[in-house]
């Protein structure tokens, strides 16, 4: 007997402009569960650092793994073989063989709330439908704790003639997330049009989910674009890093309560928005 419990669900690339609402400051969301640290892809990272081969690689709390290993053997009345895998796809895997019940995790369910566990082991124990799909819904919001599903294959452009992206990037990780955002960073490119055809709108920024990537637009490397504004729209697309979609009447809400809280903690929020509001104009024809 075999089961599987794949990744079903497509990870949205969240891309908008960066005008929003105000909010209150809230505390970071962690990339990933508390009993696991990951070293990442060494092809990922935005300057050279040397790792063992075999990446990426996480490190497990193993007394949370046994933990649950336990919960599973107790349920299942049988020798059970735990592994906690990081897997982009396969989230949940079991398997009898020989008289033992081996069972692969991804890590976010090593420090999952006890009632996602309960209904983990009834998943694999039972086939229970229910837990099934409460299992499926915790994937569902925990996207932003799954590994990047495609490499990042844009060019790297950081350092602009007036601002450079890595350095504010770095600044605004240090203040405001405790270093948790691990996505890269790029100049976007400058996109075609005619002369005759004026811009009707502007996307200042966009996160790619997939290749972890935030891209802002080259119109906001100006001398006239002050750089507290562009840190704002850097800023804006590291909350989407941080801070999945979530489904609301079938649909994907991109910027959801807690989003727009969040994004009021940015120390000059109303003077950024003022700015926009301000310049739009000067910024669609540039």
């Amino acid at each position: 007997m075999a089961g599987q419990l794949s990744f079903p669900f497509r990870q949205p690339d969240s891309s908008r402009s960066s005008r929003r609402r105000p909010g209150r400051a809230l505390r970071s969301i962690p990339k990933m569960a508390q009993a696991v640290v990951r070293v990442p892809d060494p092809s990922l990272m935005q300057f050279e650092m040397v790792f063992p081969a075999g990446q990426p690689q996480i490190f497990v709390h193993e007394g949370a793994r046994q933990l649950l290993e336990r919960r599973l053997a107790a349920a299942a009345a049988e020798p059970v073989l735990l592994s906690i895998t990081d897997n982009r796809r396969s989230m949940i895997r079991h398997s009898r063989r020989d008289g033992l019940l081996r069972v692969r995790v991804h890590h976010m369910f090593v420090d999952a709330p006890a009632a996602v566990q309960d209904a983990l082991v009834r998943y694999v124990v039972n086939a229970d439908r229910e837990a099934s799909f409460l299992v499926g819904r915790y994937i569902n919001d925990n996207l932003h704790r799954i590994r990047a599903t495609r490499r990042q294959r844009t060019k790297l452009l950081t350092r602009g003639e007036h601002h450079d992206l890595l350095a504010i990037f770095h600044q605004l990780n240090d203040k405001y997330f405790e270093g948790q955002v691990d996505a890269l960073i790029t100049w976007a490119r400058r996109p075609v049009r005619g002369k005759d055809k004026p811009r009707k709108a502007i996307k200042l920024g966009s996160y790619s989910a997939m290749e972890r990537l935030i891209a802002i637009h080259p119109v906001l490397d100006r001398t006239w674009v002050p750089r507290y504004f562009v840190a704002f729209v850097i800023y804006h697309e590291m909350l989407h890093h941080l801070i999945p979609p979530v489904r609301d009447n079938g649909r994907a809400a991109l910027h959801p309560p807690i989003f727009r809280e969040r994004e009021k903690a940015f120390r000059l929020y109303e003077r950024a928005c003022a700015w926009e509001r301000a310049h739009v104009a000067r910024l669609l024809r540039a």
